[in-house]
Parts: structure tokens; sequence; C-alpha cells
């Protein structure tokens, strides 16, 4: 308590008494004992309705005891249930959560895992991807300010993510791996990876690469084949023996019709052979019959040109040729034409523009002759001032043209382009507006325009490698400003009317993948309607059955989930509830599942993130050895704690009730007396 609120409880005190010796003794005609009782009373009730009013604080400290967390973190997916160890881990769990021990020693969390980490149980053992260093990475992140050794229930078979083995040096708790599985290795063959183009021209060959490997001690021979339907298209002799446990077989297929072509591969059995389902694969590949050509058009040398030629060509269905303006001959070829920093030398490539209606892209700079511009096109107009400025890109969350995600464009670097203010003079749409360091202005820095059939875009400043560059810094790869880059490459190229409704899907899919169909619904203005209801109707067309689905609104689309779809052929419809559109597409899904792939536990990587995080791995009939470990390892022990509370007078309510009880007395005993 303050020095300060001891001075005004004492001053509160004095202002009691003389209250009370003054209303009850000296204007009091009768001196008697029962006025020194009514004072006393007047005094009390004064006095702590002035402490309530001064509202002293005083300090509490309170003590408890934490517990050390315990964590049990369980692989949920379906590679346990294929190794026959569901109802063992299921039990294991049981006896974990019936052992008073740890329940007294520890506070017990429970885990599952998969391709995430959740906060709960739930075994299925269904899950299709297995993702342990995710699982351990965002357990650290939970528990990375207290003690909480992690049990780790898994068979140790990662399908993707980063090697557990390794990142596991950073965690900071002790991990007691429990390995599930047989740990005895069998004789097996298996088609370890198969490599081949998601994409294949019509009338060309395509490549797949094939990685076969053995694990047994044996001379065995088998064959490998490749199956279209019925058709043994291509087969091939292999051979194993314990020194030479793996082979690579490279080959061609022919893409002689277009549409998805679906494949198998598989390898034949060996005798006795435990697990045969990692002997097949199923695969696909899309042929095309038309490759989008596209013609950049620069009388510079500019870091930019590449930048273009890798992101567009990154799709395997479009190519880029650059050509000098007095070069160009024939454009007919060519789905779109890119203009780099026009000058006076494109005069001639305006006018083949113009009279072939063909659609086109221009990008302008430091370089760019901007008399020469206003002059060639009617669109837009810039302010000639032959000064340059760095403009920052920010991204319209509202373009409504096509389907399009911000990719982090407000932490990439400035374009150089023009100085001063661009007039626009048909109808057009921003994707990008410009800044000038932290001023936001109005000014398109990108934008497409579609006008009387012909779509055009124009970028307003260079320097557009520095955008893949920082894409790649950002995410260790190119693939969102590609991605991004040949959205905008696709729509430019096409000349397909605006529809209100557009659907995105893939013309097949992986049964380990994630599926999912993407709509875009747009008002009668084309602009994006959030306030849509859209539903999906998939119908398998092996079994006819039908389910339909609500689509839910993600970013700037719409999405239905469809991961857990069975493997089959499929065709969907998307609705607009209350509207007379809709839209109408198909897919399949191929057979997979990695999870079946393995078949023995990955002891060894086990037992390195037990010694990487100076743990302990056990198996799944050491459990009593597992608590009993625990329970006497002195690194976790209870831990007393204090806590101190400011506590405020004015939240003691029975301060309150002792005035009113005062109070009450005091008018009960005057009442009684005749003194009222």
């Amino acid at each position: 308590m303050q020095i300060q609120n001891i001075g005004l409880i004492i001053a509160a005190g004095v202002i009691a008494i003389v209250i009370a010796l003054f209303q009850y003794m000296y204007k009091a005609k009768n001196r008697n004992k029962k006025n020194l009782f009514f004072a006393f009373l007047r005094f009390l009730s004064i006095f702590a309705l002035l402490i309530l009013l001064i509202n002293p604080t005083f300090r509490k400290n309170t003590y408890y005891i934490e517990k050390p967390t315990l964590v049990f973190a369980v692989d949920n997916s379906s590679s346990i249930k294929h190794l026959k160890q569901d109802e063992q881990v299921s039990q294991f769990i049981g006896r974990i959560k019936d052992n008073p021990e740890l329940k007294e020693r520890f506070d017990v969390k429970y885990y599952s895992f998969s391709d995430v980490l959740k906060d709960s149980l739930g075994l299925t053992f269904d899950e299709k991807q297995t993702n342990i260093s995710e699982a351990l990475e965002s357990l650290d992140q939970i528990y990375k300010n207290t003690n909480a050794p992690t049990v780790l229930i898994t068979d140790g078979n990662q399908t993707y993510g980063r090697d557990y083995q390794f990142s596991s040096v950073n965690y900071k708790q002790q991990v007691y791996p429990i390995v599930i599985g047989d740990t005895t290795v069998v004789t097996d063959t298996k088609i370890q990876q198969l490599n081949v183009n998601k994409y294949a021209y019509l009338k060309n060959k395509f490549p797949v690469e094939v990685i076969l490997t053995y694990s047994g001690t044996g001379n065995i021979n088998t064959s490998f084949e490749i199956r279209s339907g019925k058709n043994i298209v291509y087969s091939k002799p292999v051979s194993f023996s314990e020194e030479n446990n793996s082979t690579v077989i490279n080959f061609t297929l022919p893409a002689s019709s277009a549409g998805v072509l679906k494949y198998s591969a598989r390898l034949a059995p060996i005798e006795n052979e435990k697990n045969v389902i990692n002997n097949k694969k199923d695969f696909a590949v899309e042929v095309i019959d038309q490759k989008t050509n596209v013609l950049l058009i620069s009388d510079l040398t500019h870091p930019d040109l590449g930048a273009i030629k890798k992101s567009i060509e990154s799709n395997e269905r479009r190519s880029l040729t650059i050509s000098r303006p007095s070069e160009v001959k024939d454009i007919e070829e060519y789905q779109l034409i890119i203009l780099y920093q026009p000058n006076a030398r494109f005069r001639a490539v305006y006018e083949k523009i113009k009279t072939a209606r063909k659609n086109y892209f221009t990008i302008t700079g430091s370089k760019t002759d901007w008399v020469f511009l206003n002059k060639s096109q009617n669109v837009y107009r810039q302010e000639i001032t032959r000064q340059t400025e760095y403009y920052l890109p920010r991204f319209n969350p509202n373009y409504g043209t096509f389907l399009l995600e911000d990719i982090g464009f407000n932490d990439y670097p400035p374009l150089i382009g023009t100085f001063g203010e661009i007039h626009m003079k048909s109808s057009y749409d921003v994707l990008l507006q410009r800044n000038i360091g932290n001023i936001k202005t109005g000014e398109p820095l990108l934008a497409t325009i579609e006008d009387n059939g012909v779509r055009e875009a124009i970028l307003f400043g260079e320097g557009i490698w520095r955008w893949r560059a920082q894409s790649y810094l950002d995410n260790k790869s190119f693939e969102s400003f590609d991605d991004f880059f040949g959205r905008l490459v696709q729509y430019l190229a096409s000349n397909k009317q605006k529809s209100r409704l557009n659907t995105i899907s893939e013309s097949f899919y992986y049964g380990n993948s994630s599926i999912k169909v993407k709509a875009e619904y747009f008002t009668k203005n084309y602009e994006f309607d959030r306030r849509g209801n859209l539903n999906i109707v998939v119908k398998n067309k092996d079994t006819e059955a039908s389910q339909t689905i609500p689509m839910l609104l993600k970013n700037s689309s719409y999405e239905a989930d469809l991961s857990s779809f069975a493997s089959g052929n499929y065709e969907y419809t998307v609705v607009v509830v209350g509207e007379n559109i809709s839209r109408s597409g198909s897919f399949s899904i191929l057979d997979y599942d990695v999870e079946q792939q393995l078949l023995n536990a990955d002891v060894t990587k086990l037992r390195q993130v037990a010694t990487n995080t100076k743990g302990t791995a056990y198996f799944m009939n050491q459990i009593d050895g597992l608590v009993s470990d625990l329970i006497e390892d002195q690194r976790y022990q209870a831990i007393q704690k204090s806590k101190e509370n400011i506590v405020s007078l004015i939240d003691w309510t029975y301060l309150l009730m002792i005035i009113i009880l005062l109070l009450s007395i005091e008018w009960f005993m005057r009442k009684y007396n005749g003194l009222i």
C-alpha cells in the first residue's frame, strides 16, 4: 500500500470521528451511553464509506505448482493402417491415457498429424500425406518457452517436406520416437519414381523416366511394362541383384491423339513378394493440339527480355520468339504480340497489329518514345516530361477481368517509368496501381483493356526481371511470378468472349494431391460478385453417382475441395443459385496412394532424431520402459511458481455489505428508541 493512501486512511478516520461526535455528542440534548453507541456505528459506516472512495490497493501473492508438459504426437496417415498397426496404436494411446503416474507427473497433451498438425487425436488413419518435419516445427513453436518432451508415434515414413532427420537438430525439446511397424527388411521390388511431363503436343513423342529398386539378397529377373487400356505400349525385361539393386529406364511414348491419355506402369512382382501395391503406378499426360506462340519485339537489349522468355516458357504449352522491329515479317502465326519499349521503328509493327486485329501487350520504360506512342494509339496518353521515376506496385483486389491473386506485390522492387500523368481514353481495368514512395496514386501501373474484340495490356515501367528475382528470394522458386505472368499471357492470347461465370480445374489429378475446382462469378458489369451462391454438381461417369457441394468464397474466387473423392472419371457443373448461369467441365482422378508404397518403418531416421534431441527411441512393446524413463528423468521436474496480483478494495463486495449493515443497525436502533 502506498504512503499516500495510508495518510488518506488516517484522515478518513479523523473525519469519521469528528462527524460522528458532532452528530451524536455535540448536537445531542441528552448525552448518554446510547449516543456513544450510535456515534460508534456512525463512525464505522462513514469510515468504511470513505475507505471505499479512497480505494486502496493491496498486493496478493498466490503460489501454484506447474507440471512439465508431455506431448504425444500420433501419425494419422494411411500408412499406419496399411502396415496393420492402427489397432496397436489406439491401444497404446489408451494405456497412456489410463496411466495415473504420467497424469500426476505431467500435463499430458495429445496431437495428431499427417500433412499438418492437429490439436486433437480423432485417429482415422486415412490421411494421404505425411510431413513429420512440419509437425515437429509446429510443436517447437507452440512449446518454445516451456519444457515439453515429445513422444512421436510414427512409422517414420515421410512423403513430402524437409528431411526431419536433419531439421530435428534445431528442435529444442527431447523427442522420444515410438517406432511403428515391421523393422525386418524383406524382399521387395517397387517403382521408386516415375517422371513424366504433364503436357505433350499432338504427333510428338514425350519422354518417360522410371526408377526401379530392389531390396533383397538373391538375383532375380522380372519385367517392366506400360499399358494404355489393355494394350501394352512398352515393355522391357529387368534384372536385379544385391549389388545392382536399382535401374533407370528412359523411353518415349507417342502423343497420337489429343486429350488426356492414361497409362499404367507395372513391375511384375517376384514370388512371395509381400507388398505388390508399390509395383504399379498410374500416370497421365494431357496431349494438346495447339501451342501458344508469343512474339516479343524489342529494339534494345534488356534483362527484362530474358525474364519474360523464362516466365512464358516455364509452361511447355507456350513458346516465345524475340525479334527486332525490322525483322518482323508475318504475325499471323502468333497469338500474342509483346511490344517492349516501342519507338518510331515500331510504326510498321503497329500497322500490322491493327490490320490483323491481334492482341498485344505493351511494356514501356525509360527508353520508350512517348511522342511516337501517343500518336500510334488512342487508348492512353502519357504526359511527356523526359524524366523518369521509380514506381512501386500496389495490387488491386477488385480487379475482375480474370482470376488473379496477390503474390506479394507490396514487397516487390520498383519499376522505372516515365514521370508524368497518364490519361486513359478507353475503359480499362487496373490490375496494379503505382505508388511513388509511400504516396498512393490512383494511376495504373499495369492495366488490361478490351475494346471491340481486341485485348491489350499496358505495363508502365521496366525492370520486371527484378520482380521475378524477388519471387525467387521470397519463395525459393519462380513459380508464383511465372503463374501470375502466365495467367496474364493466357488472357491476352485468347479471344474467348468474357463470361459472367468461369471455372478453373485440371484435366487430371493424382489421388494423393489436393483436388480443388475454382470458379469466378461476375456481376452484369463484370465486377467480381462476392454475394453469389454457387453449387457444384459432381458426377462419377463410372458409377453415375452424383453429389452437390456448395462452393466457398476464398479471396477472389469460389472454391470446392474434392480431395476426398475416390479415383475415377468425373464431370461437373457449377450452378449459380437463382441465376440461369452454369458452366461444365470434367476431370479424372488417378489411383495413387503414396502411403501404400511404404513397407517398413524407418528406424534409422527415428533413432537419429532421438540422438539429435537427446531423447531415446522405443518400440511399441516398450511402453513400460518409456513411462519409467520419463518419470525418473530429472530434467522433467514440477516447478513452484508465484503470481502477484494487485487487488483493489473496491472489488471487495463485503465492504459494501458492511456499510449497508451498519447503516441499517443504526436506523433500526434509532427507530426502536423513538429518535426517528
